[in-house]
């Protein structure tokens, strides 16, 4: 059974909050090595805490060992069209590799996605790419469908999105 805890991070857990994220990212995408922080990990307080973001973080007797988050999405991608409509962007998920396979990343996406349907969310988006082992079938799995892919031969950008429209209307949040 597993022994994890999910909440979201405390201030004072912002600084090893960015590490373990930065650090996982570099690992994952080596071409990253040398590049600033992105701006919501600069800002993350600002960003996931205090702002229209949310962040949550799975802990193992202490132990930070997942991670994931959202963003309003900022409409940086011309093909999609989400204007007049309340989306959220899917980031930063990553989960320690000896917690892997045990339900930990869906069971992170599931508070995740918990959070945004009451906060009135209507559609969650992403994009992955296909030489990340699993992860198309993973977010497929979590209910996403592709709506497009990127022709560009090294990064094969997916972009995928899951509509919670229906969701939020079969269970309205009370105001």
């Amino acid at each position: 059974m597993p022994d994890w805890i999910i909440q979201v991070p405390t201030r004072e857990a912002t600084a090893e909050t960015v590490a373990f994220v930065d650090t996982a990212r570099r690992e994952l995408f080596p071409l990253l090595a040398d590049s600033p922080l992105p701006r919501d990990l600069a800002h993350f307080a600002d960003t996931y805490l205090d702002g229209a973001g949310h962040f949550l973080v799975a802990r193992d007797q202490g132990r930070l060992i997942a991670a994931i988050g959202y963003l309003p999405y900022d409409h940086r991608f011309a093909q999609l069209d989400y204007h007049g409509q309340r989306v959220v962007e899917v980031v930063r998920l990553f989960v320690m590799p000896a917690y892997r396979r045990h339900g930990l990343a869906a069971a992170l996406f599931e508070a995740l996605r918990l959070h945004a349907s009451a906060a009135g969310v209507e559609c969650l988006y992403l994009h992955t790419h296909p030489f990340l082992p699993g992860a198309i079938r993973f977010w497929e799995q979590q209910g996403f469908r592709v709506v497009d892919v990127e022709a560009d031969p090294v990064w094969q950008t997916t972009h995928m999105e899951r509509r919670l429209a229906s969701e939020n209307s079969e269970h309205p949040v009370a105001s």
